[in-house]
């Protein structure tokens, strides 16, 4: 099967590319990770596939319209994170 063929049956299928799918699914556990509060951004981005923090925090943006501290700031998650040790 043709990269071209498989990229068009799997948003036929799913309703979504194979990598804006891929990207969903990064951000979505890394929410998960956010909400765990024992990890810094800056390490929960390559535990999710991203090479910078800085790429994390734009594409994490992007798709759900909050910073990565945005959310934890909207989750009452920031201040437990802050106060964990480095």
């Amino acid at each position: 099967m043709s990269p071209y063929h498989f990229a068009r049956v799997f948003k036929r299928s799913t309703g979504v590319s194979p990598h804006r799918f891929v990207v969903q699914r990064r951000i979505a556990r890394a929410g998960a990770f956010l909400a765990t509060r024992e990890l810094s951004i800056a390490q929960i981005a390559p535990l999710v596939g991203f090479r910078t923090p800085s790429h994390f925090t734009a594409v994490f943006r992007r798709v759900t319209g909050v910073t990565p501290k945005g959310y934890r700031t909207e989750h009452g998650l920031e201040d437990r994170v802050a106060a964990s040790p480095a």
